[in-house]
């Protein structure tokens, strides 16, 4: 396996087609967006089960683009970062790319990221091209802010990176756990809503006061002190109770963006806020949003809590709500090769369950 569990396959492979399949991730929140305490943004990130963007691409004589009912807008930015690493790489031996599934975009779930790493794996694996997932990011321009999508693609789990490095490279990766596996996440998506990003999410960042050097500081501590040990030790309430802290101070500072609220959608906190005051939960929103989450610590909680919201009339219909599981591993990569024709998966880290 290449560095950073980047590849599938071995030179003596011959592939004639590549799945990808990209988890989502959540970006609970930058430890310093404005760089008080000296280092800008550093961020944590939980990668989830289900909602994968899944990308195959195969040898043809000629180039054919395809993509499930739906998935135009998704497909078109696919062929758009194949068009980049043919230049890259000078590749340009045609091909079949099938967009099979993709996440809502711009909901807080890093699709865009997972999506530009999705297609340059498959392409990479394909023609052996030796690319880790960090230089398919630099090359598709990825990654400039927050590195939890690109770990969460490798490695899975719960992830703290430690902000750009000095050249503008990739965040360096600076704890993976994984998670304990009977908590559960409560996600909620208002596809009504769609969060902050490109030009309006650099423009916001920019115009945003800088967060307070106390806050900074305070956010670290909750991440250090309660979030990161809570689930090292598989102690729920100190990780909960420092998820929703940390959202709150900066949902409080992000607000200024989001029409005076913690979350994009009105529906979406109406529900996340009840959860929290109805249940132990470590609740907030991803990113822009709309995508908000209460990670609680069973499937039983999260069906106890949801049938009680449901009953008190705070779960929106419009709402897309399900339930789900922190993922504690990568991407996967099936290859299938032109002398054999078994499927051959691979997870893309080694990492524990």
């Amino acid at each position: 396996m290449a560095s950073g569990g980047a590849s599938a396959t071995a030179s003596t492979w011959s592939p004639q087609r590549v799945r990808v399949a990209a988890p989502a991730r959540l970006h609970l929140g930058f430890l310093d967006p404005a760089a008080t305490l000296g280092r800008r943004f550093g961020s944590i990130g939980l990668v989830v089960e289900g909602l994968e963007t899944v990308v195959e691409i195969g040898r043809s004589s000629r180039d054919a683009f395809d993509a499930f009912d739906g998935g135009d807008a998704a497909l078109a930015r696919a062929v758009d970062h194949l068009r980049t690493l043919r230049d890259a790489t000078r590749c340009r031996a045609p091909v079949h790319l099938v967009l099979r599934s993709a996440p809502p975009a711009h909901s807080g779930l890093g699709s865009g990221t997972q999506l530009a790493l999705a297609t340059g794996r498959a392409f990479c694996t394909l023609f052996d091209l030796g690319l880790d997932s960090a230089a398919i990011a630099a090359l598709l321009g990825r990654g400039a802010r927050s590195g939890v999508g690109i770990a969460g693609f490798d490695h899975g789990g719960l992830l703290l990176d430690g902000g750009p490095r000095a050249d503008g490279s990739a965040a360096a990766l600076l704890s993976r756990l994984a998670m304990p596996s009977a908590w559960r996440v409560i996600l909620a998506l208002d596809p009504r809503v769609q969060g902050l990003s490109g030009a309006s999410e650099k423009t916001a960042l920019a115009t945003l006061p800088p967060l307070p050097h106390a806050v900074s500081a305070e956010i670290c501590h909750e991440v250090l002190m309660r979030l990161l040990p809570g689930a090292a030790a598989a102690e729920f309430e100190p990780f909960a109770a420092g998820v929703s802290h940390v959202q709150r101070l900066l949902g409080e500072h992000f607000a200024a963006a989001q029409q005076g609220r913690r979350f994009t959608s009105a529906a979406v906190a109406t529900l996340i806020d009840w959860i929290g005051e109805h249940t132990p939960a470590g609740i907030g929103q991803s990113s822009w949003g709309s995508a908000g989450f209460a990670v609680v610590r069973s499937a039983e909680a999260a069906r106890q809590v949801l049938a009680a919201a449901r009953d008190a009339g705070v779960a929106d219909a419009a709402l897309d709500i399900s339930v789900t599981a922190a993922r504690n591993r990568g991407a996967s990569v099936t290859v299938l090769r032109a002398d054999d024709a078994t499927a051959v998966s691979d997870a893309m880290s080694n990492a524990s369950e």
